[in-house]
């Protein structure tokens, strides 16, 4: 009789101790297959599909249309925040249903009394040029030139006026003209950019023949029926946001999130209940919550996900602050054994800071994994880059920090008729990592290498190897973490995504 090495997730998880991510490690499996072999398709929600397992968490700076729009044409889906008004809200929605690759519906543009300078500044943090000029340096004004790199590269003078160097001859197409229309124009005419005008000569849009290049096909990209990308957003238990909810409907939300810090409450059950009767066409995740009992009341509800965390997250100070939750590989194993039978997926939320993560929270259960830090340095989340000890940053605060309850998370906490608000986060920042569309095939390839290693072909098969007991897990020490990691090294240069 051959012994096994290791332990099952239930030999370990359901112990009196609670575990983080870096508390264990999964044993190998055989190797039979390649990692392009991997499938990452999974369920978000009881009845969608996406075709890569990352979402991006709610937060002020991490998700508006920029990031579920990357996150959607990558196979995964961005939920937008509720920090805004019920129409900013759904103007972000709006944007990403009304995206169609290739078009970008929201470019840049400067005016005529610009300098060159201003195009080498574009340049030099977005990394493009061909800049629309409008009269007045706005979208959905008069267009009255272009400026290319043709037009800038050997001026010396950069405190030019654009005026002066930006080419007037244009050639533009309409607004409404279909996406392989405009293809055929930018590739008989051969020119970088091609403007698109509505009928009074406006800027609406911009087409780029480098974009179209390098995302001629997202064969991974989440869709709804009409072919549209799919997106969610988040709400609060509060009776304001049945009005969100409603204008939500209309605007075509895919999913949405019911965002409390703590899930387990009346207020969400009624709030899921509301939902399910009047718009049962939209899915409902539910949540946060940590155990068993939370998630039956839930899913009893009419929940169609459950998001799994309560404290995890780099910016979250619930567990130390209010001592409730629960360490998170722990309640991802025990709630996603239980919804799992129920046929919920649940989402790990928090606590994920490499792909190694990724991968032990789809190994104990979950289905996805929704990101906050991991994606609030790429150029698609909210915010401007800054410096700081010559490191290139963007700010990155908690829902739970003083800044964003101020700005209208206190809804997330049931704290917003209270004169004294008490923080379950903080703020600071998180280190430039360029763009969703570099960072998130590296993601994705990363995470099928890991599948590889455990000798896992999708997340289905891991599930089955989990509840098994064929999945083999050990605890690591101090000891064996440091080890795990680099160590004993005078110096070393940390890779980019590190």
């Amino acid at each position: 009789m051959t012994s096994r090495d290791g332990f099952s997730a239930e030999e370990i998880f359901t112990q009196t101790t609670g575990y983080a991510y870096n508390d264990f490690i999964i044993l190998p499996g055989y190797i039979d297959f390649t990692p392009d072999d991997v499938i990452l398709e999974t369920n978000l929600t009881r009845n969608i599909k996406i075709k890569t397992p990352f979402i991006s968490s709610p937060m002020d700076t991490v998700t508006e249309a920029e990031m579920a729009i990357g996150l959607a044409l990558w196979g995964g889906i961005g939920i937008i925040h509720y920090n805004n008004t019920i129409e900013q809200q759904v103007e972000e929605v709006l944007k990403v249903k009304r995206y169609e690759n290739g078009f970008i519906n929201n470019p840049i543009v400067l005016s005529p009394q610009h300098k060159i300078r201003d195009i080498d500044m574009i340049k030099a943090k977005y990394n493009f040029s061909g800049i629309p000029i409008t009269v007045d340096g706005k979208l959905n004004s008069k267009l009255v030139g272009i400026v290319t790199n043709r037009d800038i590269d050997f001026e010396r003078d950069r405190n030019k006026a654009l005026a002066e160097v930006m080419t007037t001859d244009l050639l533009t197409a309409p607004e409404g003209i279909s996406l392989s229309d405009a293809n055929k124009i930018l590739k008989t005419s051969k020119k970088g950019k091609l403007p698109i005008v509505d009928k009074e000569g406006r800027l609406v849009a911009l087409m780029s023949r480098s974009d179209l290049l390098k995302n001629r096909e997202y064969p991974l990209a989440s869709k709804d029926e009409k072919k549209q990308l799919r997106v969610g957003a988040a709400i609060s238990t509060k009776e304001e946001s049945k009005e969100r909810l409603a204008a939500l409907y209309e605007a075509g939300v895919d999913v949405v999130v019911i965002d409390s810090a703590q899930g387990n409450s009346l207020y969400q059950v009624e709030m899921i209940k509301y939902i399910k009767s009047k718009y049962p066409s939209i899915e409902v995740i539910a949540g946060n919550v940590v155990t068993v009992e939370q998630c039956q009341n839930l899913i009893k509800a009419g929940a169609d996900a459950l998001r799994i965390g309560m404290g995890p997250g780099s910016i979250c100070t619930t567990q130390t602050t209010m001592a409730v939750g629960r360490p998170q590989a722990t309640a991802v194993y025990r709630t996603a054994k239980y919804a799992n039978k129920e046929g919920i997926p649940v989402i790990a939320d928090g606590g994920i800071a490499n792909i190694g993560h990724i991968s032990k929270a789809l190994a104990l259960g979950a289905s996805t994994a929704m990101m906050g830090s991991m994606f609030a340095g790429t150029h698609e989340a909210p915010g401007e880059y800054f410096y700081e000890n010559g490191v290139r940053l963007k700010r990155y605060r908690g829902m739970g920090s003083i800044e964003a309850m101020e700005a209208g998370g206190t809804n997330r906490y049931f704290a917003e008729d209270s004169p004294i608000i008490v923080a379950q986060g903080v703020s600071g920042a998180v280190v430039d990592k360029g763009s969703l569309h570099d960072y998130l095939p590296y993601l994705i390839q990363g995470l099928k290498h890991s599948f590889q290693d455990m000798g896992i072909k999708n997340i289905p098969q891991l599930h089955k190897a989990l509840y098994s007991g064929q999945l083999r897990f050990e605890i690591r020490s101090q000891m064996a973490q440091r080890e795990g990691h680099v160590h004993d090294m005078y110096s070393y240069k940390e890779p980019k995504y590190m």
